[in-house]
């Protein structure tokens, strides 16, 4: 897992919760099922079955791979819509190529991350270089898709190419875990990522038997998912691992501690942690638009046939 890294975290400014802080409970935790994505990649449905009350304003994660393809294997998703949302991809193995019908585009590998705000609407591509698809390779990443607000829904869409050296990179109060801040504010420090609806979103690596307790805004909900290897969320040490969703409950921090003893494939627990300030408004999703009415999601398939959400661009080297 090549995301970005240190050689010394200790190095890095540390981020520790107060002492009086109120520890946010593990409520549940839940394992994602697989499924087929696009074109037939492998995917993790990270929050599936849990009530969108525990998500708002998240509405989706998919844990993509990890997956080693042979040659010829690579796929990605054919050109498709999106509505009133934003898409947040995380790639950390492999390399995805990303276009729209908006003029944003870009190609994003090992910790890179793009964030594609909808909007009002356009049309989308991703997938693999051509390079990876002649000769395979790893690819692992995640996409996460972050609800607006119904005052945003139909905002000019937006892209951001968010290149691994600008994370902000922090580390625990002993040093023990490497937080890679890519959207939203910890402590005090703030990710590149620029969200219409206030979010924090963290890749932690914590070191086996290691313990991360951060401060967490009191008015945000917070989920935690993992990536690889396995430990205990929460002052109850409630174990969860790789392809298993946390839901916290209320409270000022958040805890995650990595088990003494991690798989072979990562030497560390790799855990996305998630925060976002509810919206609380009506979400209505069908396919790939979200908006907050059963007749807007209507208009939005009604906009989509007549072409008014965008046109494949005519040099795209993707096909109509």
């Amino acid at each position: 897992m090549p995301a970005v890294t240190v050689e010394n975290p200790l190095a890095l400014p540390r981020v520790t919760a107060p002492a009086d802080a109120r520890p946010r409970p593990a409520l549940s935790v839940s394992t994602a099922p697989t499924g087929l994505e696009g074109e037939g990649f492998p995917v993790r449905r990270a929050f599936a079955g849990i009530d969108y009350r525990h998500l708002d304003p998240f509405i989706l994660m998919d844990q993509m791979g990890e997956v080693d393809y042979a040659a010829g294997e690579p796929k990605g998703t054919p050109w498709h819509p999106h509505r009133g949302f934003e898409t947040v991809t995380y790639i950390m193995d492999g390399t995805f190529i990303h276009q729209d019908s908006h003029g944003g585009g870009g190609t994003i590998t090992n910790g890179d991350t793009q964030w594609m705000t909808a909007g009002s609407g356009l049309l989308h591509i991703e997938t693999p270089p051509e390079s990876l698809v002649l000769s395979g390779g790893l690819f692992h990443g995640l996409q996460l898709w972050v609800n607006l607000p119904k005052a945003d829904k139909m905002m000019p869409p937006k892209y951001q190419d968010l290149r691994a050296g600008g994370l902000k990179l922090l580390t625990s109060g002993d040093g023990g875990a490497l937080i890679r801040l890519i959207a939203g504010d910890l402590d005090g420090h703030v990710g590149p990522g620029a969200t219409h609806t206030p979010i924090t979103m963290i890749h932690l690596s914590v070191n086996p038997g290691a313990t991360v307790t951060l401060p967490w805004r009191a008015d945000f909900n917070a989920l935690a998912y993992g990536m690889a290897g396995h430990g205990f969320a929460g002052p109850e040490a409630r174990p969860f691992r790789m392809g298993q969703a946390v839901v916290f409950g209320q409270g000022d921090s958040l805890t995650v501690r990595a088990a003494e003893d991690q798989d072979s494939r990562s030497a560390n627990f790799e855990v996305v942690l998630l925060g976002g300030l509810p919206i609380r408004e009506p979400m209505m999703q069908y396919g790939p638009f979200v908006m907050n009415t059963h007749a807007e999601l209507a208009q939005a398939f009604e906009d989509f046939q007549a072409g008014r959400l965008g046109t494949i661009p005519a040099d795209s080297p993707y096909g109509r």
